[in-house]
C-alpha cells in the first residue's frame, strides 16, 4: 500500500510538472532542413510583418478635418448600404413567411380533407361489416329453417 501512495505521489508530481511548461512560440522561424527523395532541400522563414522587416519609418499623423469627413462619410455610406441589404432581406424574408403560410393553409385543408376521408372510410368499413353480420345471421336462420324442416318431413315419412 505504501508502495502504491509514493507511485501515485510521484506520477502527480511529473503530471503536474509537465502542466506548468509554458508554450512560447519563436516570432521569427529558424531555417529548417526537410529530406525529400535523398536531396536536401532549406525552407527559410522570415517574418515580414515586423517594423524591422518594413525599412520604413511609422509616421504618426494628425487626422485633419477633411479626414474625419471623409471617414465618416464613409461610415455613412457603409451604414446606408447595410440599411439598404438589410431591407431587401427583410422583404425577402416577408414574402418567404407569406409563402409558407400559404402553403401551411394549404397543407392543413388537405390534412382536414383526408382526415374527412379516413372517417368515412372507417365508417363504411363498419357499415359494410354490419351488413356481412347480417347476411351472415339470414343466411344461418335460412339454412336452419330448411334444415328443421328437411328432418321433419323425414320424420313424418318414416311413421
Amino acid at each position: 500500500m505504501r508502495a502504491f501512495i509514493s507511485t501515485f505521489a510521484l506520477l502527480l508530481g511529473i503530471h503536474s510538472m509537465a502542466w506548468a511548461v509554458p508554450s512560447v512560440a519563436p516570432t521569427v522561424a529558424a531555417p529548417a532542413a526537410t529530406a525529400v527523395a535523398g536531396t536536401a532541400v532549406t525552407n527559410t522563414a522570415t517574418a515580414t510583418n515586423t517594423p524591422a522587416a518594413t525599412n520604413t519609418p511609422t509616421v504618426n499623423k494628425t487626422p485633419t478635418a477633411e479626414d474625419i469627413a471623409k471617414d465618416k462619410a464613409q461610415q455613412d455610406a457603409k451604414v446606408k448600404a447595410l440599411v439598404k441589404d438589410q431591407a431587401s432581406r427583410l422583404q425577402q424574408l416577408e414574402k418567404a413567411n407569406l409563402d409558407a403560410l400559404t402553403q401551411n393553409q394549404e397543407l392543413q385543408l388537405k390534412n382536414d380533407n383526408l382526415a374527412v376521408q379516413v372517417q368515412v372510410l372507417q365508417s363504411e368499413s363498419s357499415a359494410q361489416m354490419f351488413l356481412y353480420g347480417a347476411a351472415t345471421l339470414a343466411a344461418g336462420v335460412i339454412l336452419g329453417f330448411i334444415i328443421a324442416g328437411y328432418i321433419y318431413t323425414k320424420r313424418r315419412r318414416q311413421w
